[in-house]
């Protein structure tokens, strides 16, 4: 099996490269990557160690694909993963689009070329803005956990967000182009005849990640409180009480392989692959985490709301579940505790991976 990953040394793609490797060592993989995030060059030595072919290429132009060559399947971990891409002033709403959606649109004709199976690495921030922000919420041992005495929104349970939630705009620019590449990638599928699948993960976290407060916030929490960097509860009174649930990339290595044996034969192809509620951690709990692992550190308040906040998502993976008999491996203890050894080892990571 002949696998291309798109974005293969950003902390995705490398991380389940390395896992899919672990997995099944009959794989031939061959990564794509641009290194335009700060701190994806210190992934290519490993990657090289492994057998992986490397090309430095960007997916928004269609004659870097050329150098490929023929592949039986696309794993694209290429994106502008932040929620606030082209709007924050750092990216232009056009970048998002060009990286997001025009670059799984050239993936996507490299599939049709190649008659190769295609899996989109999607999000959780696909699902509808306004009734996630509105959602009734208590706070419970210090995090938010929705009200299950109101009404809640359709397809939130206390498990969390399925698959028949909302999608409806507004999602965020980020959101959207994520939720057209979905559909398109579909229709490739459909009019052209080669398998497609869609996995819309959560939070990604784990040692080696570039953490950024708007992307990888376990990572950045961790990695900040072990320098004593200044941290901010953000938004929601100040306290910290927004959750969010975290899986490792590497878990979801044995979906993948399997996705890829199913081929078109699968029942399902758009699917939540999150950690869950088990895994859910509002910043407040990681910062006491954090106080444990590395003693007192002060988080200021900052009550002011910010765009696409939303106090609670939590990603209800139980199709994946039933239809794959898939589930995380790694408990959110398992992850925090291998960022914390990163921190220890690497305490210039935060530098290094920092924005230009």
């Amino acid at each position: 099996m002949r696998l291309l990953i798109a974005g293969i040394c950003g902390f995705a793609g490398s991380t389940i490269a390395r896992a899919l490797l672990e997995f099944d060592a009959g794989i031939g993989i061959s990564g794509l990557d641009n290194f335009i995030r700060p701190g994806s060059q210190t992934n290519v030595a490993s990657l090289r160690a492994l057998g992986i072919k490397l090309h430095h290429g960007d997916i928004r132009s269609a004659s870097d694909l050329e150098a490929v060559g023929r592949v039986d399947w696309v794993l694209d971990c290429a994106a502008n993963a932040s929620v606030l891409a082209g709007v924050d002033g750092r990216t232009s709403s056009r970048q998002l689009v060009e990286h997001n959606l025009i670059g799984t649109i050239n993936l996507l004709e490299l599939c049709k070329q190649h008659h190769a199976g295609f899996i989109l690495l999607s999000t959780s921030r696909v699902y509808s803005i306004p009734p996630l922000a509105s959602l009734p919420v208590i706070a419970r041992e210090g995090a938010f956990v929705p009200d299950d005495s109101l009404p809640l929104p359709a397809g939130l349970t206390a498990e969390g967000v399925a698959e028949t939630f909302s999608t409806a705009a507004p999602v965020s620019l980020y959101g959207a182009t994520k939720l057209a590449s979905e559909a398109i990638a579909l229709d490739y599928g459909s009019a052209f005849g080669f398998p497609v699948f869609v996995n819309r993960c959560g939070v990604l976290a784990g040692a080696g990640q570039f953490g950024r407060p708007d992307q990888g916030i376990f990572a950045y929490w961790i990695h900040s409180w072990a320098r004593r960097r200044p941290l901010k509860y953000n938004g929601f009174d100040g306290r910290g009480h927004q959750v969010r649930d975290c899986l490792h990339p590497a878990d979801l290595a044995p979906l993948l392989i399997a996705q890829m044996r199913a081929g078109s034969h699968a029942r399902q192809c758009v699917l939540n692959i999150g950690g869950g509620a088990a895994s859910a951690r509002s910043l407040r709990q990681i910062s006491e985490w954090c106080a444990h692992r590395f003693g007192p550190h002060e988080v200021t308040a900052d009550p002011q709301p910010r765009p696409f906040d939303i106090p609670w998502m939590v990603l209800n993976a139980s199709a994946a579940m039933r239809l794959w008999n898939w589930r995380s491996s790694r408990t959110v203890e398992d992850i925090m505790e291998e960022i914390a050894r990163h921190a220890d080892q690497t305490p210039g990571w935060l530098d290094l991976s920092a924005p230009l």
